[in-house]
Formats: structure tokens, C-alpha cells, sequence
């Protein structure tokens, strides 16, 4: 298939895929959009038609090239009541920390640049979006699971959500760290975390 017979919603996965190719072979600080451009087989105008800005491509690579935490945290409105409480817990460390795991270089070269950082926290606000409402998502779902309880009454679930996440995010940093292929199996978290609501 030529470039002239790609429709506008295969440019754009072209572009995202050259995006996080680029990412991972170059770091974020280096991935310029005229070297995703290149690696994608469009010019830089292509991308703009598609996408406002560098930090909007790299919002797409996080959200639709990662493992699905996003999609994890959005069906947590749907889990209070349903299974245990501890294999949803599970099910939500296991895509966290997939999710962390993955996208560790990508996170560590946001930080090691002030201006990368300083533009896409502007970004994420812009959006409405950040880290932080994993955290509130499922200190939500632990509410509700309150509400029906399934989590102890007097239970702290907000701070029970940021040390869980913490937590699985630690399991991600240690593995890279440790150069293993994979961190800790989740269950250890939700069975712990379970353990302290219960």
C-alpha cells in the first residue's frame, strides 16, 4: 500500500507506531517530531494534522501503545460487588504495573529534561488528565466496595489507593533496575492491600 492509499485513521496509527519505535531506540528527549516523521514516512505537516503537538503524540503512544491500566481504571466503576475485592485488586496490579513496566524509560526521560516536564504536566492539565486519577479511581472503587461492606468502614481508601500504586510502581522500577524481564507477580499487592482492608 502506497502512502497516497493510507486513510486517515491508519496515518495515525502509522505515526504512533513510529512514535514509540523512535522513543524507545532514541529516549523522548531526542524523539523529535521530524524523526517520527521520518521513521513514520510522512512529513512533519502530516503529523500536525493528526496531532497539536509533540506532547499530544506522546499522550497517544502512553494510552494506545501501553498495556491497558487506562482502560483498567475506567472499568473500575463497573467492579464494586463484583468477584472479590482481592481479584479485582489483582486484576488492576497486574495492568498497573504492566503499564509502569512498559513505560519506565519513557517516564525517566520526561524527568531528566525540566522543559520536557514542565510542557507535559501543561499538557495533562490541558487535558484533564494525570497520574493522579489512577490514585482517585480506585480509592473510588474501595469506597464503593465500603459502601457494601467489602472493605472494612473505618479503612482509609484514599491512602490505601496511593500505597497500593505506589507499591506497583516500585515492582516496575525494581525490575528495570535489577535488569529482570518481568516484576513481581500482583497478586503479592492485592492480597496485602486486601489484608489491611478487610
Amino acid at each position: 500500500m502506497s502512502r497516497l492509499e493510507v486513510t486517515v485513521a491508519q496515518t495515525r496509527e502509522i505515526i504512533l507506531d513510529a512514535a514509540l519505535r523512535v522513543i524507545q531506540e532514541q529516549g523522548l528527549a531526542r524523539a523529535t517530531t521530524k524523526e517520527i516523521a521520518k521513521a513514520a514516512g510522512f512529513s512533519e505537516a502530516a503529523l500536525y494534522k493528526h496531532f497539536t503537538d509533540k506532547s499530544e503524540i506522546f499522550l497517544g503512544v502512553l494510552h494506545e501503545r501501553s498495556p491497558r491500566f487506562p482502560d483498567m481504571q475506567r472499568a473500575l466503576t463497573t467492579k464494586p460487588g463484583t468477584a472479590t475485592v482481592e481479584a479485582n485488586l489483582a486484576e488492576l496490579a497486574s495492568a498497573a504495573i504492566a503499564f509502569y513496566h512498559h513505560n519506565f524509560p519513557m517516564f525517566a526521560s520526561i524527568f531528566s529534561d525540566p522543559v520536557i516536564l514542565d510542557t507535559h504536566r501543561t499538557r495533562l492539565r490541558q487535558l484533564g488528565m494525570g497520574p493522579h486519577l489512577a490514585n482517585q479511581a480506585l480509592a473510588r472503587y474501595l469506597a464503593a466496595e465500603q459502601q457494601l461492606g467489602r472493605v472494612r468502614a473505618d479503612a482509609d481508601v484514599e491512602a490505601a489507593a496511593d500505597l497500593f500504586l505506589g507499591g506497583c510502581f516500585q515492582a516496575a522500577f525494581l525490575a528495570h533496575f535489577t535488569g529482570r524481564d518481568r516484576p513481581d507477580a500482583p497478586e503479592r499487592y492485592a492480597a496485602l492491600l486486601r489484608s489491611l482492608l478487610a
